[in-house]
Formats: structure tokens, C-alpha cells, sequence
């Protein structure tokens, strides 16, 4: 067939740097569009460099680009080189450490700052700084110096980092059995009517967004989600809630809460980032638009972290103030809706 390349055009040394399983919902699509869907960072004159060069694998075999991918087929991108990331270098960036002993070390994580190297993300990540300030932190089974858990890069928060094996093998128990404790303050669009509740749901990729993670409520697919919530205050067209974590999933937070109708304030990735209640008046749209200003990114901020020491055995509890952008912004949906309830009087 046109669309496979000879087996003699690619040499066996090859590393895999990304491996895609199409969903069996995926339409027929050329995989060199499938791959400018689902690879951060990318364009479509590399992904055809790269096919032509054999680099592409459907099932195994090189595939030309105009190789059209069908569902369950298995898509990877093998390269000459390395992934970046595990070439990890240290790099002198400051850290927010809120606590540290021997065993363990809790970092109050910025916006804007991502927690691994990935695609697109090879340097100024957490992981290169703690590389910088510390020797010989245990790896994770995803070969990442010290982490336990992650948060996104557009999230703020509390991050705990394991400084040995035992605290490595100690923490990451804990996280599967649920009994750390994880807390996040979010602000997210509409008026929650119950004061609390509990969103249950697998989680796993978007079948035809693989930018996106989303729901199956039936547990077709994914793995288990669960995510307590509680209303702080409630602003009219927003809402301030806590969300509890008793899972870890990928983007569960942004997923769970748009998964009942309240995504997060200015979500980009989610569609948060548009007017999704109010009014039509521009005064109005000129409001959320210097909301959005204020606030560049998902209203998302994971304030209060809980795990037992691993060698003390102590439950220790750390918490961490909502960021300034964050308090700005619902310092402006407080007087707003303070206003709007004034004209109705």
C-alpha cells in the first residue's frame, strides 16, 4: 500500500516519544491531522518530516502521512533521539518551600509554572528546580525526581515531594488508598443550587478532544473520579466553592465541575474563558472581561494539603492563602453582585 513506508527506511534505534491509542469513536482522519490534534507544540510540516523519515508507527508499521487512522489503532512517534525530558537538567530556579525535614518537602506550587518536563515544556518546570536544589531525590514510577502527585500548570498550590524511598513508597500509598487530604478553592461559572455534593464519574481522554479529559458516568472507560464539593459564597453569576479530592485523576477538578454545568472561571481549555451566564449587556461583558484580565487563567488554586509523616507518623496539615489574582477577582464578583442586587431593590 502508498501510505506504509519500507521497512529498510527507518532505523531500529528509535525512541518512543509519543503513543496514542484512537478511541472507537474516531472518524477516519489522516494521521497527520490526528496527530496536530492531539500533540501540544507541534506542526504539520514535522509531523510529515517525520513520517516521510519513518518515524510514525500504526500497529507497529511505518506509516506515511496520509496513512488515515481508524479506532483501537495504536499511533507512536518514535525519534532519533531521547524524550527531552528525561534529559533533565537542574536550573536555579527560587522554590516556595513551606515546610521540609529529612523525609519530605511541601512547595507552594505558582501559576504558570509546570510541575514536570513534558512536550513543549523541557525547562523552568518544578522538577528542574528541585534537580538544582537537591541530590539524589528518589524517582517515581514515572522516572520524575521526588514527585508524588501534580498539579496543572495554570493551578496554584500546595505540592508534597518526597526526599527518600521510604517517603517516596510511603506517600504514594496514601494517595491510593485516599487518605491524604487535598483541598482546592475554585471559583466557577453559575449558581450552584445545593450546598454541597458529591460528582462521581471515570475519568479518562476525550474521545475526539485529546486535549481534553472528560467524563464516563457509565465506567465505559477511565478510571474512577470522586470529588466532594462545597459552596463557600455565592457571587450571582459565579460561585466560590472547596472541592475535596478523594481521587487524583488528570484535570478532575475542571473536568467534574463542567461535568454538572459549572466550568471554571476562565478555563481556556474547558470554555470557561467565554461569558457562559449573565447578561447581554456590554457593561456586563466588559466586566468578565476585566475579570479575565485579572485572573489569565483557570480559578483554581489547591490550598490545603494533609498526609501522614512517613516516619513520624504524625498527620501533618499544611494550607496556603488564595493568591492575590484570585482574590482580586472575587473581590470584583462581590461588588458586582452587591451592585446588581442594589439596582433590584
Amino acid at each position: 500500500m502508498q501510505n506504509f513506508v519500507e521497512p529498510q527506511d527507518f532505523d531500529d534505534d528509535l525512541y518512543e516519544h509519543h503513543r496514542f491509542e484512537v478511541a472507537k469513536g474516531q472518524q477516519t482522519l489522516r494521521i497527520d491531522k490526528f496527530l496536530m490534534n492531539v500533540i501540544e507544540n507541534t506542526t504539520r510540516n514535522k509531523i510529515q518530516k517525520a513520517a516521510d523519515s519513518g518515524f510514525i508507527f500504526v500497529n507497529d508499521i511505518p506509516v506515511k502521512s496520509n496513512y488515515k487512522v481508524k479506532p483501537n489503532d495504536v499511533v507512536r512517534v518514535l525519534l532519533e533521539h531521547p524524550p527531552y525530558e528525561h534529559l533533565l537538567k537542574g536550573e536555579n530556579i527560587p522554590i516556595d518551600i513551606v515546610y521540609e525535614d529529612d523525609q519530605v518537602l511541601v512547595v507552594n506550587k505558582p501559576a504558570g509554572m509546570v510541575v514536570h518536563p513534558g512536550h513543549g515544556n523541557y525547562s523552568g518546570t518544578l522538577v528542574n528546580a528541585l534537580a538544582y536544589h537537591f541530590d539524589n531525590l528518589p524517582m517515581n514510577s514515572s522516572e520524575r525526581p521526588g514527585l508524588v502527585h501534580r498539579i496543572d500548570k495554570d493551578t496554584s498550590g500546595l505540592l508534597v515531594v518526597a526526599k527518600t524511598e521510604l517517603a517516596m513508597a510511603h506517600l504514594t500509598q496514601q494517595f491510593a488508598d485516599k487518605t491524604s487530604e487535598r483541598e482546592y478553592v475554585a471559583i466557577v461559572w453559575g449558581n450552584i443550587e445545593e450546598e454541597e455534593g458529591t460528582i462521581e464519574g471515570n475519568i479518562d481522554r476525550h474521545n475526539t478532544n485529546r486535549m481534553q479529559m472528560a467524563v464516563f458516568p457509565d465506567g465505559e472507560k477511565g478510571k474512577p473520579a470522586v470529588t466532594h464539593y462545597k459552596v463557600l459564597e455565592r457571587l450571582g453569576y459565579v460561585t466560590v466553592v472547596s472541592c475535596q479530592l478523594e481521587t487524583g485523576r488528570t484535570h478532575q477538578i475542571r473536568v467534574h465541575m463542567k461535568y454538572i454545568g459549572h466550568t471554571l472561571f476562565n478555563d481556556e481549555r474547558y470554555g470557561g474563558d467565554q461569558i457562559l451566564k449573565g447578561t447581554t449587556f456590554t457593561k456586563y461583558k466588559q466586566f468578565v472581561e476585566n475579570c479575565f484580565k485579572v485572573l489569565p487563567r483557570q480559578a483554581l488554586h489547591a490550598k490545603t494539603l494533609g498526609f501522614e509523616h512517613p516516619t513520624t507518623g504524625e498527620f501533618l496539615r499544611f494550607t496556603s492563602e488564595i493568591p492575590s489574582d484570585i482574590q482580586v477577582c472575587i473581590e470584583k464578583w462581590r461588588n458586582y453582585s452587591k451592585a446588581v442586587q442594589l439596582n433590584e431593590e
